[in-house]
This record gives C-alpha cells, sequence and structure tokens, in this order.
C-alpha cells in the first residue's frame, strides 16, 4: 500500500495498519492519582468514551493486579455473578484424573490447568525450556506446531497427522506422552541485520534488538506408529516446527459481540489497499470466502450451515465469521478458542463433546508398548483403562493391547465404544458456567488519556497508518450470540449497542518476520488492557511467540521486511525522534 492509496483509505475508512501485534518490556508507571478527575471526560484528542474500552457494559474500573480477573459490568447487571464466579474455577483449578468437578487429564493432555497457558489471564511468557509437565509450567503458553514443511526451515505445510493439532506433552501413566518434553528444544537467536535494510539503530543512535526462537523437536521424542519423520520423508517432505504463544483472554465476549456484518465491510474497506487471505476473502466475489464462517457451511449461502455441535443456523439467526486465534479458526466464543481449550487442552470431555482428543498414531504406538500392556495387565481390575477382553480365561498381552488401542482410538461415538467405560467429564451446567465466566471478563479502563505525552503518541498513531490493521473501534448491534445446543435458553453476558476500542481489525495480515508464524498469515492482536500485561503476568511479551520483548521490538518486527502489510507504518515510526517514539509506546500502553 503507497502512501497515497494509505491516505485515501484512511479517509474512507477512519482506520489505519500494522498487524500481529506491538509491545513493552519495562513495567508501565501506575496510572496517575489525577486520572481521577479526569476519567469519563474529554480530553486533548481523546472522547469521553475512549476511558471505557469495553463500553459501559464491558469496561472495570479497577486498575490494579488482578483487574484482568474481574467480570464485566454486564454480569453483575444480568444476574449472572454466581455463575461467573463458579466458572472461574474451571479456569483456574487444576484438572486431575478422578476428582469430581475437576476431572479429565487424561489419557494425554497439553497442561493440566488453563491458568498455566494464561499467566494471570495473560499472555504467555517467553520460555528457553519447554516444560509443561513441571513446577516451572506456569507461565509457559507456548503450544507447538508441527507440521510437514515443503523444505527445510519453510512457515507451510499441513499439520502432521501423527500427534493432535494441540500437541501434547502428558500422559497418564503408564502411558507415554505423544511428545517427550525431554527431546523439545528453544533456541533464541538474535538477528544481526533487517531483510529491509534498516538499521539496527534509530536514526538518534539509539539502538534496538530483535530475537526469534528456533524450536526443535527430536525423531526419538514421538510416541506414536508412524513416526511423522517418517510420514514426512515418504510425503518427500520434511517435519517443521513453530511457536504459538496464548493471548490474553480478556475482553473476549465483546470481540464475540462484534456483527459479523461490520466485519465483513472492514474487509471489503482493506481489500482494495492489501492481500488479503484468500481463504477469509474472495476478492473476486469481493465477499467472505465459504471458509470464512465457523462450521459447515452450504455453499453460496451466506450464514446458512450447521455448528460443531449439530445446531443449524439460518441466514439472518447468526453469522460466526472467524475471528478468534492467530489463525482465526474460530467463529463462536461459545464454541471458539476457549470452548475448545477447555476440553482438547485438558482432554475433559463433555456432552457436546462425548471423545477424547487423541491421535490413532498414538493409540498404536501405545498398544505395542510393552510397559503400558505389562502396567496395566498387573493392575488389573484396579487400573482406569483396564477393559474385561477376557476370551477363554486367560488375560492375554495381545488382547490388552487390542483394548488400549480402542480405548485411545479417537473416534466420535465414543461412548457407544464397548472399550469405553467413562461419562462424560463436565456436565453441561458446569460448561454452562464456563462460558459465562468467558464471555463475562471485562477489559481494564484507560489509563493517562489527558497526558500529553500519551494524546501526541495517539496522533503519531493515526499519522503512521497504524490504525489500518489496528482499528481503534467497533459498535456492537444486538449482540445476538450463539449458544450450544445443550443450554440454549441459559443466557450469557450481552453486550448491544457498545462502543468499544480493541485496537484491531480482526483480519489477518503478512509481517514476513523470520521464522515467521507457521502459514505467514497472523490475526491483527487487540492492543486493549496489554500495558497492565507486567502487572498482571509478570512479563509484556508481545508477539505470537513472545518474541518481542517490549513495544518497541514488536513494532520493529513490523519493518523487518519491506513485503510487510505494516512496513511504510514501521519504517515512519523507526524515523521518528526518540521523544515521540516514547509518546506513541505510551499511548499503547495506556489503552
Amino acid at each position: 500500500m503507497n502512501n497515497r492509496q494509505l491516505c485515501a483509505f484512511l479517509a474512507v475508512t477512519a482506520l489505519a495498519v500494522a498487524a500481529c501485534e506491538p509491545k513493552e518490556n519495562a513495567t508501565p508507571a501506575p496510572a496517575k492519582e489525577s486520572d481521577a478527575k479526569y476519567v469519563g471526560q474529554a480530553v486533548g484528542n481523546f472522547s469521553a468514551a475512549e476511558w471505557y474500552p469495553g463500553g459501559e457494559l464491558g469496561t472495570t474500573d479497577n486498575i490494579t493486579e488482578g483487574c484482568y480477573e474481574d467480570e464485566t459490568p454486564a454480569v453483575t447487571e444480568q444476574g449472572l455473578t454466581r455463575a461467573f464466579n463458579h466458572g472461574e474455577m474451571f479456569f483456574e483449578r487444576n484438572v486431575t484424573l478422578a476428582t469430581e468437578p475437576f476431572k479429565g487429564l487424561g489419557p494425554a493432555s497439553v497442561r493440566k490447568s488453563c491458568l498455566d497457558c494464561h499467566p494471570g489471564y495473560g499472555h504467555g511468557k517467553r520460555q528457553t525450556v519447554y516444560e509443561a509437565n513441571t513446577a516451572r509450567a506456569y507461565g509457559n503458553g507456548y503450544l507447538l506446531v508441527v507440521y510437514y514443511a515443503n523444505e527445510p526451515g519453510s512457515n507451510d505445510g499441513g499439520y502432521v497427522a501423527e500427534v493432535t493439532g494441540m500437541p501434547q506433552t502428558m500422559a497418564a501413566e503408564p502411558f507415554l506422552p505423544p511428545i517427550d518434553e525431554s527431546g523439545i528444544t528453544i533456541t533464541w537467536n538474535e538477528i544481526g541485520a533487517m531483510e529491509s535494510g534498516l538499521p539496527m539503530t534509530f536514526p538518534d543512535g539509539e539502538a534496538y534488538k530483535l530475537q526469534y526462537p528456533d524450536l526443535n523437536i527430536t525423531r526419538e521424542a514421538f510416541n506414536t506408529d508412524p513416526n511423522p519423520y517418517d510420514t514426512a520423508a515418504e510425503k518427500g517432505l520434511t517435519v517443521g516446527f513453530r511457536l504459538e504463544s496464548t493471548i490474553g483472554v480478556i475482553g473476549s465476549g465483546l470481540i464475540d459481540a462484534i456483527d459479523a456484518d461490520d466485519i465483513r465491510e472492514q474487509y471489503m474497506a482493506e481489500a482494495p489497499y492489501v492481500e488479503l487471505n484468500p481463504a477469509f476473502w474472495n476478492k473476486e466475489a469481493n465477499d467472505f470466502a465459504e471458509s470464512a464462517f465457523y462450521g459447515n457451511w452450504q455453499p453460496g449461502s451466506y450464514g446458512d450451515g450447521i455448528l460443531a455441535d449439530g445446531t443449524k443456523v439460518a441466514h439472518g439467526e447468526f453469522k460466526p465469521v472467524k475471528r478468534f486465534t492467530y489463525a482465526m479458526t474460530r467463529g463462536s466464543l461459545q464454541d471458539g478458542a476457549g470452548a475448545n481449550a477447555i476440553w482438547n487442552i485438558t482432554n475433559v470431555s463433555r456432552p457436546d463433546r462425548p471423545f477424547l482428543y487423541t491421535t490413532a498414531a498414538w493409540a498404536k504406538k501405545m498398544s505395542e508398548t510393552p510397559s503400558v500392556i505389562a502396567a496395566i495387565k498387573a493392575e488389573g481390575e484396579a487400573s482406569p483403562y483396564y477393559v474385561d477382553v477376557d476370551k477363554d480365561g486367560t488375560v492375554t498381552d495381545e488382547e490388552i493391547a487390542e483394548a488400549v488401542y480402542n480405548l485411545l482410538l479417537p473416534s466420535t461415538n465414543q461412548f457407544d465404544n464397548p472399550y469405553h467405560n467413562f461419562e462424560p467429564e463436565m456436565t453441561a451446567d458446569q460448561f454452562y458456567d464456563f462460558m459465562v465466566w468467558h464471555r463475562g471478563l471485562s477489559i481494564p479502563r484507560a489509563r493517562n488519556l489527558h497526558e500529553a505525552d500519551v494524546q501526541q503518541g495517539k496522533k503519531l498513531f493515526m499519522e503512521m497508518g497504524c490504525a489500518s490493521c489496528h482499528r481503534p473501534s467497533w459498535t456492537t448491534k444486538e449482540d445476538n450470540y450463539w449458544s450450544p445446543a445443550m443450554n440454549q435458553g441459559k443466557p450469557l453476558p450481552r453486550y448491544a449497542k457498545q462502543t468499544i476500542w480493541p485496537y484491531s481489525d480482526f483480519i489477518q495480515h503478512r509481517l514476513y518476520m523470520k521464522n515467521d508464524i507457521h502459514g505467514t498469515w497472523c490475526r491483527t492482536t487487540p492492543l486493549w488492557g496489554r500495558g497492565l500485561s507486567a502487572m498482571n503476568t509478570g512479563a509484556s511479551d508481545r508477539l505470537h511467540d513472545c518474541r518481542a520483548r517490549n513495544v518497541v521490538e514488536a513494532i520493529m518486527w513490523h519493518a523487518y521486511s519491506k513485503e510487510s502489510d505494516a512496513y511504510d507504518s514501521a519504517e515512519k515510526f523507526y524515523r521518528l525522534s526518540k521523544e515521540d517514539r516514547d509518546a506513541v509506546v505510551k499511548f499503547i500502553e495506556s489503552i
């Protein structure tokens, strides 16, 4: 997008440009006491509404430690506080193998709790060692991305089939984890030069440094049959690895409340000026691609289809345009990232997902592992994985192996599987409370908006074009959210007719960073509330793999390549004076 196009774009859409996301390393200064007399008032180039990023129904006035955990005013007004508090427990408590109501975790899992990945409800922390199954696991928001790469080092290719899409490194005894953590290494590398040619020092002489992680998993770490290394070789491919960290969960319900038609208008506004992911936007039709919707959507029917739990949705009732996760795989919060994670991260089954999160390759390997067979056979009926397969008066190793394979085999009808002897571990009522909590998380109010440098930072943010992707505000409509069939008729927090300030267009862009995100495309991450990350989580790491330790590094990653959708904006930041760069950072930390 050239400068002339950008100016035209801003004039027509009142938006602006960037992508994936920025951040700041130093702990932000607490809001000054003088904030109090300005909150709710128009100050400088900020409207009165901008003090409340989540609108009146979605903002908490709390800006101290723990504010990420607050419920929205909508929760209180709708009488949902009890459900919110109960749902919060499922996020915070460790899941166990057998203790109600926090039962699950087996036979394989990614983490023992949601809080491990989302420290203080925020973004995951940068890690040097991958540990999900030790006392040091808290704060490791990394999820392993394992895929078939077309060539060594490339970031394209489909996910390997031998491990789950969210690869698991934990398993209940006597099983071995699908991936052994001892075979995982993370190496941090510092780049010596920008591919774009920009120097590693600003014009005033201040230097900046950029780092990126290399992930490697050895062949021996995979406890699957076949091994993905072998499958890749047969296909003439290699096995590729990337890291993706969790994002903060605050304000998710407000994002869910944005109307699909408004997101469609945003796509239409950006399409003439920047290449959009064809998986989401049909350039020729100037409309959503079929895969932009969540569910099994019928060709040519905008908004008609079937959701994951079998619910049929007619045009006009609900249009779950994908807007969650870096890859934008989810379109409804109630069947989205958190609803998925409470099932597959801890492997907790529930009525609408009555099956385990496993793979056939892992089931086969476990059925072939002598130590697994011997342990189950020795424990007999005392083992939660024992199945009576006695056919002739003597239980053989072969019969145990057959039972293990069928027990662990992924299936959509596992509760009809005669080898399974368990019931759904999370009830429909418990999941409803979890959804009230997830949809009821607030956004902290803005800080320092009355200060001259913050107002200057906003002015520069807009002038540089950062708002093309980090769109400041949206106004919700009726918020006719979708709910799973098993929870129909139960109210969730609703955010109708609210002006909110997430600073995201909820569209994917490309930054072309070194060792980039899998697939290159990355959703523009909302900036709201991120200035309080250090206070709430103990870290301020940003971008999809925590490579940016501060806002400056995050912005300069946007300028690593001239191919970046945000290069022009980031290059303008590079040219700013030290005082103005600091003002932009302070603005980003204040919203």
